[in-house]
């Protein structure tokens, strides 16, 4: 059976892996999609901007 060292060694492995899990969940579930759409309504608004800028 483990001992008492081996047995905090295994809390602190699945500690670092579950914290993780979650942290890869929350970055691909909310922080990525909310770079990717800030990022392509900046490109639009520029866009929109160089073409007002171009006919006035």
């Amino acid at each position: 059976m483990f001992e008492f060292d081996q047995y905090l060694g295994f809390l602190a492995f699945l500690t670092i892996v579950t914290i993780g899990f979650w942290l890869m969940i929350f970055l691909l579930t909310f922080v990525v999609p909310y770079w990717l759409i800030g990022n392509i309504r900046e490109l639009l608004k520029e866009k929109r901007e160089a073409r007002k800028a171009r006919k006035a």
